[in-house]
């Protein structure tokens, strides 16, 4: 592909930038196991299926939320103030968080060295970049992964909360990302390994979404509204 036909990058993190997804992953398992083990509901286990279906790409509260509704399960909202070890919605979600708080602190993470080389060919031909993340960790995240200095734009969980954006899949996150890099949606190129992902940046009206297959399945990633897929982003290098 032809890079000068776009004026801006916009890429989510987990997945597509770094493995934190795996990382991820792993805290909501955790989590889900442990809390869905202590109510007795052993009917239907928690599975990495239910990651992809419910939790992936979503902001976290949403996540919580959506895999509790499969389930059967309401619990009460509460508030983003909430302790870990509050049965709420808002709970559960901080408990996730710390699970990946000390995951990230012991283990660190590398970026995707196919990731590091498209960012590399980007500042080269001038083409403008940001993160567009539901994590609120994405700072931190991009600094153990040595890719903070690249990126000035970043729109995180935090972010979109103090702005009241609606998460993924709704598209105002990645729109949020291409106002306060200047640019129009419809030069710019999204990159998501998540369905919701995708969704928002098809939803968008964003003159490229690439779907960045990490284990969702190509088919799932056009089905939501992909342009192209990739399972490393190296390959639009390549092509140029």
């Amino acid at each position: 592909m032809d890079w000068h036909d776009y004026d801006a990058a916009l890429f989510d993190l987990d997945g597509v930038l770094t493995p934190t997804a795996e990382v991820h992953m792993r805290a909501w398992r955790d989590l889900f196991v442990d809390f869905l083990t202590k109510r007795g509901e052993t009917g239907r286990p928690y599975t990495d299926a239910d990651y992809f279906d419910f939790v992936d790409g979503k902001p976290r509260y949403d996540g919580v939320r959506d895999l509790l509704a499969s389930r059967g399960i309401t619990l009460a909202e509460g508030d983003p103030s909430d302790p870990a070890d509050a049965e709420t919605v808002c709970g559960l979600g901080n408990r996730k968080n710390d699970f990946f708080a000390a995951a990230l602190a012991a283990g660190g993470v590398e970026p995707y060295p196919g990731s590091v080389v498209l960012l590399d060919h980007l500042e080269q031909v001038g083409t403008k970049v940001a993160v567009v993340s539901s994590s609120r960790n994405a700072p931190a995240v991009l600094e153990a992964a040595g890719l903070a200095d690249r990126f000035e734009v970043v729109v995180d969980g935090q972010v979109s909360a103090d702005a009241g954006l609606a998460g993924k899949p709704a598209p105002d996150t990645y729109l949020e990302g291409a106002r306060r890099l200047g640019v129009d949606p419809e030069h710019t190129v999204v990159f998501e390994d998540a369905v919701s992902g995708v969704a928002a940046g098809h939803a968008g009206g964003f003159g490229l979404v690439i779907g960045v297959d990490r284990g969702v399945g190509p088919d799932k990633l056009t089905d939501a509204g992909a342009d192209q897929v990739v399972t490393d982003l190296a390959e639009l290098v390549d092509e140029r």
